[in-house]
């Protein structure tokens, strides 16, 4: 990924879904997820079925991040460092090996070091 480019993390996927986020609202740049976000977007309990095929139609258009050898080592680190969950430990990693901005509503990653975070700006009406 190169010029701005983002992760988008789970919150904002499930926005998006949701009609709390309109895509307009989303900074200009290229897109792309980690593999943790797509399992728990399509593992979400609350999802409706209409829900899971607006997100599987978002998530063809998007590049889905695996994770090789650097995003473990980083995702060990942090969690060690910041007592993060596995999954956000992972998504943080992701962000940083890409050198992307994570764009996330989740305040729990504002306080790791070298993150860059954006949030995603709300509907008025949520």
């Amino acid at each position: 990924m190169n010029g701005n480019s983002f992760l988008l993390d789970t919150n904002v996927l499930l926005y998006l879904t949701g009609g709390a986020l309109d895509l307009a609202a989303l900074p200009d740049g290229e897109f792309a997820i980690s593999f943790v976000t797509e399992l728990e977007v399509l593992s979400y309990p609350s999802i409706t079925a209409t829900e899971e095929e607006k997100l599987k139609k978002l998530l063809s258009d998007i590049p889905i991040l695996d994770i090789p050898q650097e995003i473990k080592d980083l995702a060990i680190t942090l969690r060690k460092k910041h007592r993060l969950k596995l999954p956000d430990a992972i998504v943080a990693a992701s962000a940083m090996h890409l050198g992307a901005t994570l764009l996330t509503n989740d305040k729990g990653f504002s306080s790791i070091t070298g993150l860059k975070t954006l949030p995603a700006l709300l509907n008025k009406a949520q």
